[in-house]
């Protein structure tokens, strides 16, 4: 059975087509830079690898140059898109309505949209998405996986906010968590790899245009820094992270800001952006921090600092951590970031190796020294197999 993967992000597009259950990559790219200076298109199969630079402005422009290619007399793995029996798609927000993975209908797209304000950067990207493939692929059945399905077994404690309880009660307003597919993915690999003796306790950090970290507990996610939408904790590529809100009222009330501005400006217009002033992608950011930039380099390190936050936090809830993963496109290959994050948590037992850390992680990859009582990973993720693998459990 061919499914195809498609994991629109904020700025880029994912795609695998598996052959399941054997789940045999056919082929897999990555759309990158939607939007923004330089948007690139990779593909490969097991016979051509395709890179270029083209002209993408978003991304339903991105997901008909994957169909193309797909498509391709030359170098394209299929004849015709009735090939494709279903597509699975990443869906960020699932609110209080989704809890599993679903067949999508009217209904669904409805509560999909429902939830933009809550995702203003990916449910309408993964909506779009969506509405796209069922246009191109008329029969394939498609699938949604929630990114928020991963952290619903937090207990109350952890996804409570200290606001009056009928806005729980009657609202359902509350921290549903994100990336939740990413973190799912690479913690059971880490149980797989160290053994579940050696992971017991672990936290998982994913950092790209959207960041993340999580607390794991025997497989399961008991914390998560992403709240009620995807702008709290970490700082991100065009997103604050964890603001005060009185800065909110500030902005409204003494500076004549409009609310929808404000919403603009902490989903658009800050995190990396804000702090460097243009640039979001750590590439480029450490690129100019090397040169002397001291923005470039100021935002670094408050990203790092703000992750040590977050690690003191679970590490303290946890009672001690058995291994702590890095992933997604920074976490595999920002060496810088790890370092700056690992950097003086001697106390905590976590000591990295220099020359281990030196690597651009394409497959599972162990950091840590020798010395070091708790095991560092890079473990490359790989949201598409899980949604892959989801999807043909609900076809089933």
């Amino acid at each position: 059975m061919k499914i195809l993967i498609i994991n629109s992000g904020s700025s880029s597009i994912k795609y695998q087509l598996f052959n399941m259950p054997q789940e045999e990559v056919i082929c897999s790219g990555l759309v990158e830079r939607i939007g923004l200076t330089n948007p690139e298109i990779h593909y490969k199969s097991k016979d051509h690898k395709i890179d270029r630079v083209c002209m993408i402005t978003n991304h339903k422009e991105g997901l008909e140059k994957v169909v193309k290619l797909l498509l391709d007399e030359e170098s394209g793995v299929i004849k015709s898109t009735s090939e494709i029996a279903a597509v699975g798609h990443r869906v960020v927000h699932g609110g209080s309505a989704f809890s599993d993975t679903v067949v999508v209908n009217e209904n669904v797209k409805a509560k999909i949209k429902e939830l933009f304000s809550l995702a203003p950067q990916h449910n309408p990207a993964n909506y779009e998405g969506i509405v796209v493939a069922e246009t191109i692929f008329p029969e394939a059945t498609q699938i949604a996986v929630f990114d928020t399905a991963f952290h619903q077994t937090m207990p109350v404690e952890a996804y409570k906010y200290a606001i009056p309880n009928k806005l729980l009660e009657e609202h359902n307003i509350r921290k549903f968590g994100f990336h939740g597919t990413s973190h799912k993915y690479v913690a059971e690999q880490a149980r797989l790899h160290l053994g579940e003796q050696q992971s017991q306790k672990m936290i998982t950090i994913h950092l790209g245009g959207g960041c993340s970290i999580t607390a794991v507990k025997d497989g399961k996610s008991v914390d998560t820094s992403l709240g009620f939408g995807p702008n709290e904790g970490l700082i991100m590529g065009s997103r604050s992270g964890a603001v005060d809100n009185s800065i909110i009222f500030y902005l409204v009330n003494n500076l004549g800001y409009k609310l929808d501005d404000v919403n603009t400006m902490l989903q658009k217009e800050s995190g990396m952006i804000g702090l460097t002033g243009c640039l979001s992608d750590y590439r480029d950011i450490e690129a100019e921090a090397i040169k002397g930039d001291e923005k470039c380099q100021l935002a670094l390190d408050m990203s790092a600092y703000r992750i040590k936050h977050y690690l003191g936090g679970y590490i303290a809830n946890l009672n001690g951590v058995d291994a702590i993963v890095f992933t997604a496109g920074v976490g595999e290959n920002s060496i810088v970031l790890r370092k700056m994050v690992c950097d003086h948590l001697n106390f905590f037992g976590i000591e990295i190796d220099e020359v281990k850390n030196d690597v651009k992680a394409r497959k599972l990859t162990e950091i840590h020294s020798a010395n070091s009582k708790v095991k560092v990973l890079i473990i490359p993720t790989n949201e598409e197999l899980e949604i892959a693998k989801q999807s043909f459990q609900l076809l089933s």
